[in-house]
């Protein structure tokens, strides 16, 4: 029971908040309409949430402890199960050519990158950053007995629980190890509609946004701000815990957003980027690196990778433009100077079958090609060239590495506690240096 009471009182994620009758109390219907947009802002200065990450960096030094790093990870979903047989390519096995009759990439155009294994055509502006040995690919990602249905693949990803029903996902797992994360509302911020399970935590509270562009046409309406400015002014004593603990955290979020939104504001990349949900999801990604230093969390999400029917031709779209993006974006760090702080992991749900279908398209698959990149990557191949001849029973590629291998990796880069986070232990892959 107690258990249960101290989760009714934990704040739930500002997209959360936003959207149900949690604000009810504090903020009308009528005025958050108003204002606009997802969140709001009030104007204040000299947040006393910095403070207080500075006093714990304090406390931390005083106790012989080591200060979180500054690395920053940014997440980049490819949303429906991106075909890895077409992304990364065994063009000199034949059981390639004779699984996908229309949908293999003819030799000649392949970018390689050995004697046996190449990039889809529409990936050489990545073939670019590979080249400067900053895209380490990691071979036949999964995890054992695979779902194929796309929200529980989705969900055993974001959760990384295969065998349960986690209620929290790893990153929200992550950012409920550090103690900052209680006080540093923009530790994590999603660029998405929704909050993704991944960031969902116990105690976390992380921002989303569809874009950065909410923050910058936000109103500033009086009535707005002197009910938010009134949460401060409330007799703390005579509030009950749970009251005291929502007005509180809302406050705090609102101070974050409002100083983000300044500093965002003001920034500009040199770097030309394409007009297209990945490079603009990428782009904004770099504008909370340039602009927020106390951001070390980034989720970006691109769906339109269910390529079931009529692949061809969809499925050279997305990846010319995910690799247009990566280009820009890997651009924009180098020219930042923090090309050395960043990783970039990018993953789908699943694979894509083998064999394609009878619609010029390809179904449901298991294991697929997982991308690190950054200037700390051992860049290159990681793994064995897929087997086409030995799949598992359900004709799939067969699992190379565990993905929660990569997910204690990343936590490693990060400066946390892998086992603590997954549940049990997974050894990290040597691919960061």
């Amino acid at each position: 029971m107690e258990e249960k009471n101290k989760e009714q009182v934990q704040p739930a994620p500002l997209c959360e908040r936003v959207k149900g009758d949690f604000w009810a109390a504090e903020i009308s219907r009528r005025q958050f309409l108003r204002a606009g947009l997802t969140l709001v802002a009030v104007g204040l200065t000299a947040p006393p949430w910095l403070a207080q990450i500075a006093h714990a960096d304090v406390q931390r030094i005083a106790k012989g402890q080591k200060l979180p790093n500054d690395h920053i990870l940014v997440v980049l979903q490819l949303t429906g199960g991106n075909d890895g047989l077409n992304t990364v390519i065994p063009y000199r096995d034949p059981v390639y050519y004779q699984s996908r009759p229309t949908l293999a990439i003819p030799e000649s155009q392949i970018v390689p990158l050995t004697d046996s294994l190449g990039l889809h055509p529409a990936l050489a502006p990545l073939k670019e950053v590979y080249d400067r040995n900053a895209v380490a690919i990691l071979q036949s990602v999964g995890y054992p007995n695979p779902n194929r249905s796309h929200f529980r693949s989705m969900e055993i990803w974001q959760t990384a629980d295969p065998d349960g029903h986690s209620r929290y996902g790893w990153l929200g797992r992550y950012l409920d190890t550090l103690t900052d994360s209680a006080m540093n509302p923009v530790m994590a911020v999603s660029l998405t509609k929704e909050l993704p399970v991944a960031l969902q935590a116990r105690q976390a509270s992380v921002p989303c946004f569809a874009s950065l562009g909410d923050l910058q046409v936000m109103t500033r309406d009086p009535e707005l701000e002197r009910t938010i400015n009134s949460l401060a002014q409330m007799d703390a004593p005579k509030m009950d815990s749970p009251t005291r603990v929502i007005r509180q955290s809302t406050r705090t979020a609102l101070e974050a957003v409002e100083q983000l939104r300044e500093r965002v504001k003001n920034y500009r990349s040199e770097v030309s980027y394409p007009n297209d949900p990945f490079a603009q999801g990428l782009k904004q990604a770099c504008q909370l690196i340039a602009t927020s230093p106390q951001t070390r969390v980034i989720y970006v999400s691109v769906n339109g990778f269910d390529t079931h029917a009529g692949q061809a031709r969809t499925h050279e779209q997305l990846l010319s433009r995910f690799a247009g993006a990566v280009n820009a974006f890997y651009r924009d760090l180098e020219q930042q100077g923090k090309a050395d702080k960043v990783l970039l992991m990018v993953f789908s749900e699943f694979g894509r079958r083998v064999r394609e279908n009878g619609s010029y398209g390809t179904d449901h698959g298991a294991a697929a090609p997982m991308f690190l990149i950054g200037k700390r990557v051992k860049g290159g191949l990681h793994g064995d060239v897929p087997n086409l001849r030995e799949l598992d029973a359900n004709n799939d590629l067969k699992m190379q590495t565990d993905f929660r291998s990569v997910y204690a990796t990343v936590l490693d880069w990060l400066g946390g506690d892998p086992e603590r986070v997954l549940g049990k232990t997974f050894r990290p892959i040597p691919v960061i240096g």
